[in-house]
């Protein structure tokens, strides 16, 4: 079988919809032309290329803490779709079980945007998330992990890395952040998005210089704990960027279908609850 073939979950995806949803004034961002993406326009995505579910991620651009345009596509497309939402650190235990309750499975963190203090100062909502069972995402860039990997380590919340941990492609596996980043596979609560090459890698697609990143975090987090996304609408892209060609080179990154299976079915279905009928 093909990639083509392969069930798949995508688990690294944004929805924009600046008409029916739009941006808060503060935002740092406005994603516009072909950064904007609906609901509507991504499943047609996913139905071409057999992609059955997906994991929404609230984001930072446009909408930040706004989950309302996330929280229409999961229940527009119910049982399609789960959400990984953005909140404020102070949020209360029964906001965080109504986005639950609504098909949230977790929140977002972006110290590569935010800094470190964004995580360290959220002991309080880390709790509750590990209470509910949800999940903590984390997106680091270069060398950040060095300071957030002994706190994470304390936590007790299932945690989810993006992007490979946007490593610096030319300093190697061995550079400080990356290496913190591998000592989380030690806790067996931490998965690894294998997303994002083109935010981290110096070369044009097919980002050569990320793949060592890929096969080191594979080798050592194991399949269990390693899931694919793509990045849709690919905010900030350095190039244009298609999801077909993003499919193919996963491909080539992981020949062995089963390997494959895992890291884009079995393991997003497990840890996201794609699994799980919600009442």
């Amino acid at each position: 079988m093909s990639v083509f073939e392969d069930d798949k979950i995508d688990c690294h995806c944004h929805i924009f919809d600046p008409l029916r949803f739009p941006y808060r004034d503060d935002t740092v961002y406005r994603p516009e032309g072909q950064e904007i993406g609906t609901a509507a326009q991504f499943v047609q995505v996913l139905d071409a290329y057999g992609v059955r579910h997906a994991l929404l991620v609230g984001p930072t651009s446009g909408y930040r803490t706004d989950n309302r345009c996330l929280l229409d596509a999961i229940a527009r497309y119910e049982g399609r779709f789960r959400g990984i939402a953005v909140v404020d650190n102070d949020m209360t235990r029964d906001a965080l079980v109504s986005l639950n309750r609504a098909g949230v499975v977790g929140v977002a963190f972006n110290p590569a945007m935010e800094g470190v203090d964004a995580v360290l100062g959220a002991g309080a909502l880390f709790r509750m998330l590990a209470d509910l069972g949800m999940v903590a995402q984390v997106q680091v860039a270069e060398d950040q992990m060095v300071a957030l990997q002994p706190w994470l380590d304390k936590q007790a919340t299932t945690l989810a890395i993006d992007h490979c941990g946007r490593p610096r492609a030319e300093a190697g596996v061995e550079q400080a952040g990356f290496d913190a980043l591998l000592r989380l596979a030690d806790n067996g609560r931490t998965t690894v998005k294998l997303s994002g090459w083109q935010k981290f890698s110096r070369e044009a697609y097919p980002y050569e210089d990320a793949w060592r990143y890929v096969h080191t975090l594979l080798r050592v987090f194991g399949p269990q704990h390693c899931v694919w996304g793509s990045d849709w609408p690919f905010l900030r892209a350095p190039e244009r960027l298609d999801y077909g060609p993003l499919l193919t080179l996963f491909e080539r990154m992981m020949p062995d279908a089963q390997i494959r299976r895992q890291v884009q079915w079995e393991t997003p279905r497990r840890l996201f609850g794609f699994d799980v009928v919600r009442d």
